[in-house]
């Protein structure tokens, strides 16, 4: 994305824009709630670069945001010299791999997790199965276990001779659940910078954990716990439902506090983080209300 041997592999329009939006998300206090991972292509070992395995274990391990540690790992892999620069775009090992990571991070913690595959090309430089139609098959089959995958293209700058480098994400996004994929124009740094950041704001809008904290109460009031209401509301409607209190998760489509005697945090039950797992466009709200409505024992 920067390595400078081609015009529209500028770094100053592409990698260096990029990079300063992404580092703003990971260190951005509005992330505060989620947790994400960080994995690199490679390159230029053919025999690493095209294998899933390789992947399995992300360059920034799991951590909650905001973090300082992404953008110091985005800083150790960017070259000093246009000769280091990694090539090489396994896009198909890339998923495969980071979905082998995600299925057996939440076993570990329940959750909702996606993908963001923030790409500037097609798959490249792996032979046989690294291919657009190899990406959206395993896509397909991550969103099948309750992984959305989100795209972001980052198209090559308006140069003479730029081949076309986004269109056929399109097919990825689909294939996995979200939609459009977000095209980045560059050839304005400063216009990148910024729409790259909003459509990663807006991914991040869309994001649904299975674990809610509670926020402060605001000032002279304190928290009630039995004055709570929280709705799921699902991609295809715009009409909320209540879903049920129930400490022991015995009904459908409940939820629970992690200690009911001085709760922190709002939990999901199995059969509710599930369905929300399975819709990337679904919304989760909580109310705190001014009467009771719920009965929390003691």
């Amino acid at each position: 994305m920067g390595a400078n041997n081609e015009a529209w592999h500028d770094k100053a329009l592409k990698w260096d824009p990029v990079v300063a939006a992404t580092k703003q998300f990971f260190s951005d206090p509005e992330s505060t709630g989620l947790m994400a991972s960080l994995t690199f292509f490679p390159g230029p070992d053919r025999r690493r670069m095209c294998r899933a395995g390789t992947y399995e274990n992300p360059d920034v391990p799991m951590t909650s945001l905001p973090s300082q540690a992404f953008g110091e790992a985005i800083d150790d892999v960017t070259p000093q010299r246009e000769d280091d620069w990694r090539m090489g775009t396994p896009t198909a090992f890339v998923v495969e791999g980071t979905v082998d990571f995600i299925q057996e991070e939440r076993q570990q913690s329940p959750g909702k997790y996606a993908v963001v595959l923030v790409t500037d090309g097609y798959p490249q430089l792996c032979e046989g199965s690294d291919s657009i139609e190899a990406v959206v098959e395993h896509v397909q089959a991550a969103r099948q276990n309750g992984i959305a995958t989100y795209v972001v293209g980052v198209a090559n700058p308006p140069v003479r001779g730029a081949p076309e480098n986004v269109e056929n994400l399109q097919d990825i996004a689909k294939a996995g659940g979200t939609g459009e994929a977000f095209i980045i124009d560059t050839g304005d740094p400063a216009e990148t910078t910024a729409t790259f950041k909003a459509a990663i704001d807006q991914i991040r809008g869309t994001a649904i954990t299975c674990t809610i904290a509670i926020p402060p109460a605001p000032d002279g009031r304190t928290f009630d716990k039995q004055k709570v209401n929280v709705t799921y509301t699902t991609g295809a409607s715009n009409t909320p439902t209540n879903l049920l209190y129930d400490q022991d998760c015995a009904a459908e489509s409940a939820w629970r506090y992690d200690d009911p005697g001085n709760p922190t945090s709002i939990e999901l039950c199995a059969s509710a983080c599930s369905t929300v797992q399975a819709d990337p466009a679904a919304s989760l709200s909580v109310e705190f209300t001014c009467e009771d409505v719920i009965e929390v024992p003691l």
